[in-house]
């Protein structure tokens, strides 16, 4: 019996989180490690397609939704659908696309693999999901560069006006990361600093991932 258990955690996936604030470069950076690797050999899931309906967001004492708590998403499904993954099942779930009437969402699936990436705000916060993760990357950029990233993302990409931009930035995603992500840069095994560029910190990463599927 004891063998069977230490064979399945032997074979059981490596799981690596990502984090960082709001416009630190999680998105551009899990997209290249994309690029490097096949589905059948990395997995990538995002927090971001966990968000709960905007109906049911939290609204700040001006009535303006709140996405940026760690109650703002379904943490419950996203804990079951990593475990999914690291059981070896296929994972299907509808893309989130923030609210955008322009956009139409897809079927996302998620494949398990010999590497699983879990990218998101809240990822080393939740008390039952951060054990799970065998490395744990922070992401970092000097705050002035996050709110210009920010105001071209949600403005270009997601159709926001500026104003909503700023003043939720303000309001909602400074004391959210504060409180609930910086913290646990500590925690991380790696910190990336991406004021610049991150290319050093993506050797690293992608030269990590590949000696763990050369042992696969």
């Amino acid at each position: 019996m004891q063998d069977t258990k230490s064979e399945h955690h032997k074979n059981q996936p490596f799981l690596i989180g990502i984090t960082g604030g709001s416009g630190s470069g999680k998105s551009t950076f899990i997209r290249r490690i994309r690029e490097q690797f096949s589905l059948d050999q990395v997995c990538i899931v995002s927090m971001d397609d966990y968000y709960l309906p905007r109906e049911e967001q939290h609204e700040d004492t001006q009535g303006e939704k709140n996405f940026d708590l760690p109650k703002s998403f379904d943490k419950k499904a996203f804990r079951r659908d990593l475990q999914l993954l690291m059981d070896g099942a296929t994972v299907e779930k509808q893309e989130y696309v923030f609210n955008n009437e322009n956009a139409t969402p897809k079927t996302l699936v998620f494949k398990s693999a010999p590497i699983i990436i879990v990218e998101g705000l809240f990822v080393f916060h939740y008390k039952k999901i951060a054990p799970m993760f065998k490395l744990k990357v922070f992401i970092s950029a000097k705050e002035n560069l996050k709110v210009i990233r920010r105001i071209y993302r949600d403005r270009v990409e997601r159709n926001y006006p500026l104003e909503d931009v700023l003043y939720k930035y303000e309001h909602h995603v400074l004391p959210s990361f504060e409180k609930y992500i910086e913290p646990y840069q500590e925690d991380a095994d790696i910190v990336i600093n991406n004021n610049r560029n991150f290319e050093q910190g993506l050797d690293v990463i992608t030269g990590f991932i590949s000696s763990k599927l050369q042992k696969v």
